[in-house]
């Protein structure tokens, strides 16, 4: 428990000025209690018995009760969204459920609705042809699914990583805002709504007073509480928090349903569905700062929480023809409220190590609260920050919070400095116990340990991430899981976790681990062999190569033994193999210097590496992603765009053919099936014409795609 005197939450009442040390022993508190709670739900092997598991719950809602502004956002106390993920069936969606970028100032959405207008052709080329957007009320809640067949709901699903969720069906059926059957009947025969289950702060309010009633711990805010209610694994227990749903866009459908998206959101208001209001549909920058400014102005009055304005491009068809960037919209963006922001003291920084080596400063804060949540560290993101910010221990310090980003500090507070302080040396070795040199790379604001595989720091968070969610997902390989492994030896590189079934005897001979819970364990990892290509690229760590990236290269590769060999290929220069790895992210902010090409080709590089690689492809025979189901005639073939086209823009273009299947790439190979030559084409049709690629007009291409 906590080193501090005062360690008995009786002796924390009759002293209520004693803050440092409550928020010692509520720390203590929920970092024990998460452990048994760990061992518990997903090793089914609990370390306490459930009267002292209850015995120390009780002291912690006792501590909570009396120090409310110490109340922790990672409580068990508020564990309503906390559920194992286990407990829901995985759904993945038909069209994944992208996320949005975000707008912070009038520039940004400024820049926003040129971008929109530089990808269109007809609106680049004429500066006063009108486009219009809707904005609507951003809400703070938990996206959500629902399909439905011939108007019943048959099918709800948060977003989960946006390609894969969480089926909530049975809990959805307590929100009293979904329609179980759609109203009307002029809805398509299968139809996904997506929008946002919330809470009222007014039902907030009333529920938490009942909970002061009952002497329960309160809730936090309306945001996390809604989005606990949506994955109570007893669906019964939804029904007891007063959850409601807006919907405000489309997913799958199998026929159209409006031609503009407040043609969209009239029919989901016909259909049954209560809509995110207010909205408004403008036709200019200035309409659309006047609404996000009304809308400021309105927000305190508003019955539920919002953190900012969403716009969207009205008409569906451009917003077709814009597509997807990234893991968002290029047709939507959200434009956030200002972050918000409080005064604490930094107590200590601490330095962390991540999967690829990078040293980051980590701000230990006395808990404040934050817009609602308690924030208790920030992050300080690199020495140069440190340094021109000149943060030091002990300094008061101003923190910000916009949306779900980590804080941060802003600044300091110098006349509230204490005497005698001094300022913070960015260790030169790395924290873990090898104590590795640090290295810090010409034109790089990050230093990174060099240790690279034998730093255990960086072996336990690369093991983390591959097993992670967003990665392999292998159910129960969590951070403490990893970490205990590690220390005990049974796992050093990416290889072992699938070795593991060997060391089953060790396994079970470790604390808090059974039979049933190492079953477990070993039968999630085996169900991971065959993971989808794009999540083991992901997995592996490599800088730049997220799980968009990875994607891009599963889609283009095909199979992990055609992305091996291009790989090593790709390791000559000039070579075919390293021009066509350029190509599949051409078009990327990126691209200007082959960063992400780069990255993979080092990573080659290094024997160690490879070493690794191999090992691991021994174990486990990543399968094929799924493909976007596409029948059109440039599905799965390679076109190269050259030259100036004359009805739609350069980005537009490659957009379109991504969206049909097609790899656009950046040079031209034998590989290559189709060159596109616009108006003035240079080396690239001549290299077309020399390796005998079939070259197409504009209009040729439309023709073939069925745009013409």
């Amino acid at each position: 428990m906590s080193k501090k005197k005062a360690t008995d939450p009786t002796d924390l009442l009759r002293n209520p000025d004693g803050d440092d040390d409550a928020a010692a022993l509520i720390g203590a508190l929920i970092d024990e209690i998460r452990k048994h709670d760990v061992a518990y739900h997903q090793k089914d092997a609990p370390t306490v018995s459930d009267a002292d598991y209850d015995k120390l719950k009780r002291r912690l809602s006792l501590l909570e009760k009396t120090y409310p502004h110490l109340l922790r956002e990672d409580s068990p106390s508020l564990s309503v969204g906390a559920a194992p993920a286990q407990g829901f069936r995985k759904v993945k969606h038909a069209r994944p459920m992208l996320s949005l970028n975000n707008a912070f100032s009038d520039e940004d959405v400024a820049d926003f609705a040129q971008s929109v207008r530089s990808f269109l052709k007809e609106y680049k080329d004429d500066p006063d042809l009108k486009l219009d957007f809707v904005a609507e009320a951003k809400i703070d809640g938990l996206s959500c699914s629902l399909t439905y067949e011939n108007g019943e709901l048959v099918l709800a699903a948060t977003r989960g990583d946006g390609q894969e969720g969480e089926d909530v069906t049975a809990n959805a059926r307590f929100v009293g805002d979904i329609p179980q059957k759609l109203k009307g009947k002029d809805w398509p025969a299968k139809l996904e709504v997506r929008g946002e289950v919330y809470m009222e702060r007014a039902a907030f309010l009333a529920l938490n007073e009942r909970r002061a009633e009952a002497g329960l711990p309160l809730f936090v805010n309306p945001r996390n509480t809604a989005a606990g209610a949506l994955r109570q694994l007893d669906a019964n227990e939804t029904k007891n928090r007063p959850v409601r749903f807006f919907g405000y866009a489309l997913g799958e459908s199998s026929a159209p349903v409006a031609d503009t998206q407040h043609g969209i959101r009239a029919k989901l208001h016909k259909w049954g569905f209560e809509l995110n209001e207010p909205a408004k549909l403008t036709s200019s920058v200035d309409e659309l700062l006047d609404f996000y400014r009304e809308i400021g102005e309105r927000r305190a009055k508003l019955p539920y929480d919002i953190d900012g304005v969403v716009y969207k491009v009205d008409r569906v068809d451009l917003q077709r023809r814009l597509g997807d960037v990234q893991r968002a919209p290029r047709w939507a963006v959200a434009h956030k409220f200002p972050a918000e922001r409080a005064t604490t003291v930094l107590e200590k920084i601490d330095i962390q190590v991540g999967r690829t080596g990078a040293l980051t400063p980590v701000a230990h804060l006395t808990p404040v609260n934050v817009g609602g949540v308690m924030v208790a560290r920030a992050t300080l993101h690199n020495a140069d920050e440190i340094e021109r910010k000149d943060i030091r221990e002990g300094d008061t310090v101003v923190i910000q919070r916009a949306g779900d980003v980590i804080p941060q500090v802003v600044e300091v507070v110098l006349e509230k400095r204490p005497k005698g302080s001094k300022e913070f040396k960015f260790p030169h070795k790395c924290p873990c116990p090898l104590k590795t040199e640090t290295h810090r790379p010409e034109g790089e604001a990050v230093t990174r340990c060099t240790g690279e595989l034998e730093c255990p720091f960086q072996q336990v968070e690369r093991l983390r991430y591959f097993a992670s969610r967003d990665a392999m997902d292998i159910e129960g390989m969590g951070e403490t899981t990893v970490e205990q492994f590690v220390e005990e030896k049974l796992l050093k590189h990416l290889a072992d976790i699938f070795k593991l079934k060997a060391k089953r005897k060790q396994i079970l001979e470790l604390p808090g681990w059974k039979e049933t819970s190492t079953d477990k364990l070993l039968a999630a990892i085996e169900a991971r062999r065959g993971a989808p290509l794009d999540r083991f690229l992901t997995g592996l760590g490599i800088r730049y190569v997220g799980g968009t990236n990875a994607r891009k290269l599963a889609l283009h590769y095909g199979d992990y033994p055609t992305w091996r060999k291009a790989m090593a290929d790709a390791q000559v220069e000039d070579s075919e193999a390293r021009k066509e790895l350029e190509g599949v992210f051409v078009g990327d902010s990126k691209t200007a210097k082959g960063v992400v090409a780069k990255e993979l080709i080092a990573f080659f590089e290094d024997k160690r590496n490879v070493h690794a690689l191999d090992d691991l492809a021994g174990e486990v025979q990543p399968s094929a992603i799924e493909r976007p189901k596409n029948d059109s005639a440039v599905a799965g073939k390679t076109v190269v765009f050259t030259g100036t086209l004359e009805k739609m823009t350069r980005p537009e273009a490659k957009a379109r053919a991504e969206q049909l299947g097609a790899k656009v790439a950046g040079s031209v190979s034998k590989k290559t099936d189709y060159v596109v030559a616009g108006a003035e084409a240079g080396s690239k049709l001549k290299t077309a014409t020399e390796l005998g690629v079939t070259v197409l007009t504009e209009d040729e291409w439309l023709a073939l795609i069925g745009d013409g």
